[in-house]
């Protein structure tokens, strides 16, 4: 699974048991702590579902290596006992990817339907973050989508308040509440409830300009204080944790928990300011409110003043309890607070470096305890997969043999490119080195090697898993030693074209004389277009050509004959270009990526 979503997927369960802890001590706290404080608690909440951090050593942490030795042991017991004379039984000891010993892989069939169960398994597994992302990115377009159809829809009917009492009145409101910018005021008779759009330039919106002065005044602080508080952006960031959690029923429940909140929250922070004495009034404009004719209802775009019945119900009666905390109770809301925050950090997350290769630095996260492939590749692992090895390496099975081989360690690895470089097999060859990594010591041992042998087919395979640090040393061997063709390997890997391709025109007039002509990088011979061209100097690859050529120069440099190369040489200068299992071996490559996140843990 990509560890990605093993991140994405622990912060939703550690964050799914803040809100379980929030929603149990809602019932005890409710009238007992401030309404504000039990708005704000939520957005620690929703950062511990939206970003990735925590200590090394966490209970997230401690808790996936828990379930990953647990597989791990109860996975490979099995395998240890199986058959060693069972040759076609695949095995992989990874989680999700088991299959029952009477499978067999048939070596000669590489289409999907003859896979284990197990291995398609793990295919999707290693895909299945590409859903969860999908289905976000619909979600979120959506909500996205129907905020502007909202806001199209408030400002067609919009009018603006002409009323030069109520704009003075506003503009009084606006200045107590610290609001310097100018704040509009507009009718819409469709809307339901008084409300507030726009995020940077607020819009209170009216159902009616018949407003009496007292709730005139309620309203409009009602709003400047969703606006002071930048609620709709509390209320967006919530509607993102929602479509990235869309699989978690809980961050429903937040979200309602958040919305109702919000509302108790600006009440109290309303009556604070206008003193808690006026709370009668104050719900009375709140029954006013609700009363209004209009019938567009949008909770997700803008806040309002009044959303349904219910929560109407709620509010009044939160209102008339509301009164000043103590300080005994400020002190308690600032423990209770500072035990949610380390809970939240204690808490953390998977470790992104349980996924780290061995060779790799481990990042912050890693658990000190978790087993490193090195320590858990012993002889009789090595064994198990150098005689799979063996037998898919026999029936020129590439795609097995390249999963049995990811899973030895460096010296059976070292042992098996001396094979294969023994045997000539290239196609084996370009596998095994496309697993070894950047710049290791198997990488620079068999370049000095096959260096001095001078075979330029498996050294340009090496190129490719060297730095380009690395590659810009050996370009300064192959300029002093004036081996030109490996220059020219090293100078497409560096990415410097045809460097090496240009030609004098007494080299030209040297290829002219036995037959070759050359046109720009095209070559021709015998009025043939060439597709590989060797010489010990130049190396020029034209897919659009149909012939083969390799120049023989004798020791004084001079050409001495030229000749078709076969297809065998062929091979052996470039390997195998047209892979039949093209498809299949990208597949089976994810595959074993699978399996290296197995060996990690």
């Amino acid at each position: 699974m990509n560890i990605l979503l093993k991140m994405f997927l622990s912060m939703s369960f550690s964050g799914s048991l803040f809100i379980l802890l929030l929603l149990a001590g809602k019932r005890f706290l409710k009238d007992k702590i401030s309404r504000q404080w039990q708005y704000y608690i939520w957005l620690i909440v929703v950062v511990r579902l939206l970003l990735p951090f925590g200590p090394e050593t966490n209970l997230m942490g401690k808790a996936y290596q828990t379930i990953d030795q647990a597989i791990t042991h109860s996975v490979s017991l099995p395998q240890q006992q199986s058959p060693s004379g069972d040759t076609n039984a695949f095995n992989v000891p990874a989680s999700g990817m088991e299959h029952d010993n009477q499978n067999t892989v048939n070596p000669k069939d590489d289409s999907i339907s003859s896979r284990p169960v197990g291995d398609i398994l793990s295919l999707f597994s290693n895909h299945v973050w590409l859903i969860w992302l999908m289905v976000a990115l619909i979600l979120l377009v959506q909500k996205i989508t129907a905020y502007h159809s909202f806001i199209r829809y408030v400002k067609a009917g919009l009018n603006p308040v002409s009323n030069v009492e109520q704009l003075d009145r506003l503009s009084v409101i606006a200045e107590q509440t610290g609001r310097k910018r100018p704040v509009e005021l507009c009718v819409n008779p469709l809307v339901s409830s008084p409300l507030l759009i726009g995020f940077f330039r607020p819009c209170i919106v009216l159902p009616s300009a018949d407003i009496p002065e007292k709730d005139f005044q309620y309203i409009v602080l009602h709003e400047l204080t969703h606006y002071k508080r930048r609620d709709m952006f509390y209320k967006w960031l919530v509607q993102i944790t929602v479509c990235l959690h869309w699989f978690n029923p809980l961050v429903y429940l937040m979200r309602r928990e958040i919305t109702k909140a919000c509302e108790f929250s600006c009440d109290e922070a309303v009556l604070s300011k206008m003193g808690y004495d006026n709370a009668q009034d104050y719900g009375e404009t709140l029954l006013d409110a609700m009363a209004a004719v209009g019938k567009y209802k949008e909770s997700l775009a803008a806040v309002t003043l009044s959303e349904n019945k219910q929560l109407l119900k709620e509010r009044l009666g939160a209102i008339m309890n509301l009164k000043r905390k103590s300080k005994t109770t400020l002190f308690f809301t600032s423990v209770l607070t500072l035990c949610i925050i380390l809970g939240v950090v204690f808490v953390g997350v998977y470790p992104a470096a349980a996924d780290q290769p061995s060779n790799e630095p481990a990042v912050s996260g890693l658990n000190e305890n978790v087993i490193s492939p090195t320590q858990e590749k012993n002889s009789s692992h090595n064994e198990v997969f150098s005689s799979q090895a063996e037998q898919y390496y026999e029936d020129d099975n590439l795609p097995l043999f390249e999963i049995a081989f990811s899973r030895l360690d460096e010296k059976a690895q070292g042992e098996w490119l001396d094979k294969i470089y023994a045997d000539d097999r290239i196609r084996f060859w370009k596998t095994a080195v496309n697993m070894l990594d950047v710049d290791c010591a198997l990488i620079q041992q068999y370049a000095e090697k096959i260096y001095d042998d001078g075979n330029i087919s498996y050294f340009s395979t090496l190129t490719s898993r060297m730095s380009e640090e690395t590659l810009e040393e050996w370009m300064g061997i192959a300029a002093d030693d004036e081996k030109f063709n490996f220059q020219s390997i090293l100078s497409n890997a560096l990415g410097q074209g045809n460097k090496f391709d240009t030609l004098s025109e007494t080299q030209k007039a040297e290829y002219q004389a036995v037959g070759i002509t050359v046109d720009g990088n095209n070559h021709y011979y015998q009025g043939q277009l060439v597709n590989i061209f060797l010489d010990m100097h130049r190396l020029a690859v034209n897919p659009a050509g149909t012939v083969n050529i390799r120049i023989t120069r004798s020791e004084d440099g001079k050409i001495s004959d030229v000749a078709y190369m076969t297809d065998t040489e062929v091979t052996e200068l470039l390997g195998n270009m047209e892979e039949p299992n093209d498809l299949y071996d990208a597949e089976m490559e994810e595959l074993l990526n699978d399996m290296n996140d197995f060996d990690n843990k």
